[in-house]
């Protein structure tokens, strides 16, 4: 336990100390293993760990999604299902704020990345929304919150490395990610309508689309949904792997683009190389949380934890709240990825010694990670807002996102009180 507390000391020092994550576990999980092991099945694990891990079949899932991701992202997809949206729910005062949760609703669904949601839909949103005399504070916190469904609707690529780290069934966490998503959805509206009704001037009146217009901007999306069918529904029907679903995806979506003519040499060359610097920097974390995972299971660490909870007879409900606890603190301060990664190897076995469902706690630590995207003061989405719309104050931004957080945290709450929330579809479909 004391050599554990120093690595994971010595890990948050460097990242504060800016030095990359990745680096910093790396480093911290070499040093450690080289003083329980020696420095020669230290650097034997080492290259081991990079091996395994760039020739795992089972991650060749997260480039493809990526390079999915980023194809829809160029292919004009997300102005469509804005529009779409807007159509539906534009006749409301704050519809504008709806349309943008509901069009990242259906934007996570084909992205699976909440930064990539949130930068595409922060293009287009936020000018529309500021145009017809939205309040900043409205219009930043609806698209930052909108944007980290990404992480939660399937197909989501940190669920995917949440699978591989625990080795948890793919299939059965996407499924349960469809209810605890649209719960989502639902609390970012009801946030809005509150929003709205305790400052009416934050929203104008809404505007009723045309039938006809409606009916054409539906008919629009046709790509969004047959992409959603085709990964999702062949996941869950048994038709093929995740991993095959990823490629199969990312094909329909550049075989989509294509014939919309929304592809170019050179934008397909951004994409590439876009995808490619996001699934090595996903990567280098990969590896450094293994390293140091590792280097956890040398130190016992977990075990220790474990007799420490059953010893002290807690509640395993009370052990839940605190690790909850811990990683709402985690996610004022770190990147999303990095904490999940950096603390699945003592949580992940603590929790699965206390009885309780792998895809379920999948779900709740994903969901906790979520919230982080948006928590103040290094939520990632509020800085990807701020990098889009530079004038707008970061105190601005935090403000906005408060009325999310709350929703966000009343859905975790939830699905952490009625496991069945999230269960149900997986035990239904497999």
């Amino acid at each position: 336990m004391t050599l554990a507390a120093i690595g994971f000391l010595f890990v948050f020092a460097l990242i504060f100390a800016r030095v990359p994550v990745a680096i910093a576990l790396i480093t911290v999980g070499t040093a450690g293993m080289a003083w329980t092991l020696g420095s020669k099945l230290a650097l034997a694990s080492l290259a081991l760990t990079f091996k395994e891990t760039t020739l795992t079949y089972t991650l060749s899932v997260i480039p493809l999604f990526i390079l999915m991701g980023n194809i829809v992202g160029r292919s004009g997809l997300a102005e469509e299902l804005y529009d779409a949206a807007r159509a539906v729910v534009g006749r409301f005062r704050g519809g504008l704020a709806f349309a943008t949760i509901l069009s990242c609703g259906g934007f996570a669904a084909v992205s699976g990345s909440s930064v990539a949601t949130a930068v595409t839909m922060s293009q287009v949103a936020v000018p529309e929304m500021r145009k017809r005399g939205y309040s900043d504070r409205l219009a930043t916190g609806a698209v930052a919150a909108g944007g980290t469904l990404g992480i939660l609707i399937p197909p989501s690529v940190i669920m995917v490395i949440y699978g591989v780290a625990t080795e948890t069934h793919i299939g059965k966490l996407f499924s349960a990610g469809l209810i605890p998503g649209l719960l989502g959805v639902v609390g970012y509206c009801l946030a809005i309508a509150w929003t709205v009704w305790r400052d009416p001037v934050s929203a104008p009146a809404g505007v009723r689309v045309p039938l006809e217009e409606a009916l054409r901007a539906f008919v629009k999306v046709w790509a969004v949904l047959l992409l959603f069918v085709v990964v999702v529904g062949g996941i869950y029907g048994g038709i093929f792997t995740p991993t095959e679903a990823a490629g199969i995806g990312a094909s329909c979506s550049l075989l989509i683009s294509i014939l919309r003519r929304k592809l170019s040499w050179s934008i397909f060359g951004r994409i590439i190389v876009e995808s490619t610097t996001t699934t090595a920097s996903i990567f280098v974390i990969l590896i450094g949380a293994t390293v140091f995972a590792e280097f956890l299971n040398f130190t016992g660490a977990h075990e220790s934890v474990l007799a420490v909870v059953r010893d002290g007879e807690l509640a395993p409900w009370m052990v839940i709240a605190i690790i909850l606890a811990i990683y709402l603190v985690l996610g004022c301060v770190l990147e999303s990825l990095s904490m999940m990664l950096l603390t699945i190897p003592l949580f992940f076995p603590v929790v699965m010694g206390l009885g309780y469902d792998p895809v379920w706690f999948g779900i709740i630590v994903v969901m906790v990670v979520e919230i982080g995207l948006i928590t103040p003061p290094f939520g990632m989405n509020l800085f990807v807002l701020r990098s889009v719309v530079t004038d707008v104050s970061l105190m601005t931004l935090y403000r906005g996102a408060v009325p999310f957080v709350v929703a966000d945290l009343v859905r975790l709450v939830l699905i952490a009180a009625f496991p069945v929330l999230a269960l149900f579809l997986p035990d239904l479909l497999f």
